[in-house]
């Protein structure tokens, strides 16, 4: 879960810094809509990844008690 989250946190910071770029500097049209295109979509994946990845403490402890066995 550790990896996920890394991973996570890292693309959200480049979809974010790619989306600043494309509204500070002004780049080409075919640019500027190639990020949209890409960054946005991985920004609002990955906070969603993250929010995923915190869990919640009764569901923590429900993990430590009870292995999972499966369905």
């Amino acid at each position: 879960m550790d990896k996920l989250k890394t991973i996570s946190w890292l693309l959200l910071i480049i979809s974010l810094v790619s989306i600043a770029y494309a509204l500070i500097f002004n780049p080409a049209n075919w640019i500027v809509y190639a990020i949209s295109l890409v960054a946005i979509p991985v920004s609002i994946l990955s906070f969603g990844l993250i929010a995923m990845a915190k869990g919640r403490k009764e569901d923590e402890e429900d993990k430590r008690r009870e292995p999972f066995i499966g369905y």
